[in-house]
């Protein structure tokens, strides 16, 4: 657990799989699908997960030079994580909806 963590852990490296996952992405796609996070961050994150081996780089040759980041096969094994800790995310967020806000609290 402690490894997947580090590897796939935090904020931003989920989405970015995630969305990933979805197909290939420039970076300014990502940047629109996760507004949240800065591009320095989603910068760091994507090196991180490319020397990780989970996201490959493609440099087009171009002028403006084109970027695209896509899943790598060992990236698309997480797939049904991915698919299950999304459901997971909304089944919680119906069941936090349904109780009063001072009883939303983990019952563990």
């Amino acid at each position: 657990m402690e490894l997947t963590l580090s590897v796939i852990g935090g904020v931003w490296k989920p989405l970015i799989l995630f969305n990933l996952l979805q197909g290939k992405k420039r970076f300014m796609e990502l940047t629109r699908l996760i507004p949240s996070a800065t591009q320095r961050m989603l910068t760091l994150q994507l090196r991180e997960l490319e020397a990780d081996g989970l996201v490959t780089r493609h440099v087009f040759a171009e002028v403006p030079p084109r970027v695209e980041y896509e899943a790598t096969a060992l990236a698309r094994t997480l797939g049904p994580v991915m698919l299950s800790l999304r459901d997971w995310g909304e089944l919680y967020r119906v069941e936090q909806q349904q109780l009063p806000a001072t009883e939303a609290k983990c019952e563990a």
